[in-house]
């Protein structure tokens, strides 16, 4: 099994350079350039290992660590930074980061810091998620993101799929709008607010048939997936 890395580097030629030295020894990597596209990319993908620049457009990699904690406490977190100062330092492992490399550096330093941090991760006891679930009576095809029911198929949108799985990560318990903003869309703002609304309302419809599946709207907090266990 191949470790998946998510590399976020506004800095194009630093991502390439440490993207193919990484991959080079055997790692998969994928690149975002920025932090709401890093959020969005770790959301999409299960990765075993974040390398996250500190400054970044649109949201800085402190930011983006402390999102990643609050629906993945374990997921290994490096820092890459310009800044050595120790408050820089000490900001990094309060937003969850587990190591700081300094720039510059040499990917000889980056690989062993990467070797080290994925120590802890027990790869052989990590399950592939599951092709197919139940929701319900409804069956859900995460590979083809597709829901079943008798005579009823539909294919979600890459939107719809996201926050569907954020929803069945946290079914049965509450799941703040900014979780699912940040996670699928990179922000929270009140227009991405308004699509989510959307979005959830048509995942009311599609399962409108098992009375059972509710989605509740805990106004001015977030949503609770309630389906029968």
């Amino acid at each position: 099994m191949k470790i998946k890395v998510l590399l976020v580097e506004d800095d194009v030629n630093l991502g390439l350079v440490i993207s193919d030295h990484l991959q080079s020894n055997g790692y998969e990597v994928t690149i975002a350039d920025d932090g709401a596209e890093g959020l969005v990319e770790f959301n999409s993908e299960n990765y075993h290992l974040c390398i996250l620049d500190v400054m970044l457009p649109k949201l800085d990699g402190f930011s983006v660590a402390k999102d990643i904690r609050k629906v993945n406490t374990e997921v290994p977190i490096l820092f890459l930074t310009a800044k050595s100062m120790t408050e820089d330092k000490i900001k990094g492992f309060e937003s969850g980061g587990d190591d700081y490399l300094t720039k510059p550096f040499s990917v000889e330093e980056l690989q062993l810091r990467v070797k080290a941090l994925l120590k802890r991760v027990k790869l052989e006891e990590q399950e592939k998620p599951p092709k197919e679930i139940m929701i319900g009576s409804y069956q859900y095809n995460v590979e083809n993101q597709s829901l079943y029911l008798n005579d009823f198929k539909k294919v979600l949108t890459k939107k719809e799929a996201q926050i569907l799985n954020l929803l069945y990560k946290y079914k049965n318990q509450v799941i703040t709008r900014e979780i699912i903003l940040k996670a699928v869309w990179g922000q929270d703002d009140y227009f991405v607010g308004r699509s989510l609304d959307v979005f959830i309302t048509k995942l009311r419809k599609y399962f409108k048939d098992d009375s059972r599946i509710i989605i509740s709207n805990l106004h001015g907090v977030g949503f609770k997936f309630e389906i029968p266990e």
